[in-house]
């Protein structure tokens, strides 16, 4: 075996000193002014980030969640010259189908936690053996505990070409692939390159966007309607962070780096406008520690900078076409996506289409309940 091939077992052990450090630097923040009454409209409001600082400072427990996150196996191999970590946690049942899980921007394999349980243990959680996954959880290259990126060029085909390769050094030569935002553009890329091992892909928060031909808009349901008017919504009010981050990933990751409340705002913002539309703060969909585990994997590892990259590396082709997959695909649809049905036909096998009227964006962290129920139904038919 070449040494880059070695699969090393990994543990996450954040040294103390790095946890005062975070709390120093929370403890001595420069505040900006805000103009009065601003709310959520210019980003996120100021007393609220204070409140939000203040308990991550005071309250949260970063030992509590490492631990929690240690009790899934982790490891960590390089591929094409980048560390990549990943959590792989096998089922009990021995005719389990793998699964190849992908988490997007700002997100990680935190992400995960609360749906690796029931995908792996049916049993154990109300459902059936039937339906059991071996679940495989990379960090995307550059994010977390993947480390800082070792060299440029890592898009999201490039990302699939390493699943790939990820899952053959597992001894994985059958497998479905799951994923939400960039792991909505990982996943369909891995089922391209790797047809004749992917049996099926599932996705949540996949992007559609139009080519340019009024043909495709015409006779859109409702809801796809409302969905092209949030696209709209979202290119002229929401993509600010995307632009800095395909632009200049290198410049806003000193901020981000240097200060916590900055790398913290920059990540919760996405939280406010991405989660369930009936929640009213980001906690109201998401448990605030899960939040600030999130937000503590970017900050611990130092990634801003390297996980930004992925809107840089990408941004020559977004809204191009791609050949059409013949892997058949499921796609979820939760408030908030941006998912038109006749654009997904058109550059995916869609054998399956379910939408939900709760959760959003952070489906596996806001409804994991429904994201794992449809993942099984899509699957069953492949087993």
């Amino acid at each position: 075996m070449f040494m880059s091939e070695q699969i090393i077992p990994f543990r996450i052990e954040i040294p103390q000193d790095c946890l005062d450090d975070l709390r120093h630097r929370l403890a001595r923040t420069r505040w900006p002014h805000e103009v009065p009454g601003a709310g959520w409209e210019a980003g996120v409001p100021l007393d609220y980030l204070k409140e939000l600082a203040d308990y991550w400072r005071t309250k949260y427990d970063w030992r509590v969640h490492e631990a929690r996150l240690n009790e899934f196996p982790q490891f960590t191999t390089v591929i094409d010259g980048q560390n990549v970590h990943f959590l792989h946690v096998r089922s009990p049942e021995p005719d389990a189908l793998p699964l190849i899980l992908t988490h997007g921007w700002p997100g990680s394999v935190v992400e995960f936690m609360k749906i690796i349980g029931p995908l792996t243990d049916p049993a154990r959680h109300g459902g059936d053996p039937a339906d059991a996954f071996h679940v495989v959880a990379p960090s995307l290259p550059g994010f977390g505990f993947s480390r800082p990126l070792a060299a440029p060029g890592w898009d999201t085909s490039r990302v699939a070409r390493a699943w790939a390769e990820l899952m053959n050094r597992l001894g994985y030569h059958r497998y479905g692939a799951q994923g939400g935002d960039t792991g909505s553009v990982v996943s369909p890329e891995l089922g391209r390159i790797d047809p004749d091992h992917v049996i099926g892909v599932h996705v949540n928060n996949l992007g559609t966007f139009p080519s340019g031909d009024p043909a495709e808009l015409v006779g859109l349901t409702e809801a796809d309607q409302a969905r092209l008017a949030l696209m709209t919504t979202w290119g002229r009010d929401m993509a600010g962070y995307a632009v800095v981050q395909s632009t200049r990933p290198q410049t806003i990751s000193y901020a981000l780096t240097d200060s916590p409340v900055g790398q913290l705002a920059w990540i919760v913002e996405k939280f406010k406008e991405w989660t369930d539309p009936s929640a009213d703060l980001p906690e109201d969909a998401i448990d605030r520690d899960l939040i600030l585990t999130d937000v503590s994997v970017y900050w611990l590892t130092g990634t801003a900078g390297s996980a930004a990259r992925i809107y840089y590396e990408g941004a020559r082709t977004w809204g191009q076409t791609q050949p059409c997959s013949s892997v058949p695909t499921g796609v979820a649809v939760f408030p908030n996506d941006i998912t038109i049905r006749p654009l997904a036909e058109r550059d995916h096998n869609v054998a399956h289409w379910s939408e939900f009227d709760r959760g959003g964006h952070f489906a596996a962290l806001e409804a994991p309940d429904l994201l794992v129920g449809d993942v099984r139904e899509f699957f069953r038919q492949f087993r």
